[in-house]
């Protein structure tokens, strides 16, 4: 199923000269990133898309390099992590079994605690996107083209 992702505002990557798309739009298949351009024209081309609309501003979801929120569970500290906008957390802080099977499940990627390459949204990546609200508070997540958190 095709979803079309739409804000106010997508941002291909949080780089300083990444150039935003007003009214943009994440065409995203599977766990796929399809197109990103603006919404007008992926609707247009997709019109049986499911479309999701999100005030504030989209780009790539990011990785959580610290360590993860206290929560009862390891599945719960997953949840707070995706929470936040996250889609990866580090080795060095998901080191138990326990949070990586949590991880696993939920598709969380574990990266090595080297810096890991900038998170883009573009044609063929993986789709981990987050929204992002004026105050910096998360409003959706979504891991590997699932939506996995919403704020109501």
């Amino acid at each position: 199923m095709l979803t079309i992702h739409a804000a106010d505002e997508v941002r291909p990557s949080w780089d300083e000269g990444a150039e935003p798309v007003e009214d943009g739009a994440v065409l995203v298949s599977g766990t796929r990133v399809e197109a990103v351009g603006p919404f007008a024209v992926l609707r247009e081309r997709h019109p049986d898309a499911r479309v999701r609309r999100w005030p504030g501003v989209l780009g790539p979801a990011r990785v959580h390099e610290g360590p993860l929120p206290d929560a009862p569970s390891p599945r719960e500290r997953i949840h707070e992590v995706l929470k936040l906008g996250a889609t990866a957390v580090t080795e060095e802080h998901a080191a138990s079994p326990e949070l990586r099977a949590a991880a696993e499940r939920n598709e969380v990627r574990v990266l090595p605690a080297a810096p890991a390459p900038v998170p883009r949204v573009e044609p063929g990546a993986r789709a981990d996107l987050a929204v992002f609200d004026d105050t910096g508070a998360c409003l959706a997540t979504v891991c590997a083209g699932r939506l996995v958190h919403r704020r109501r």
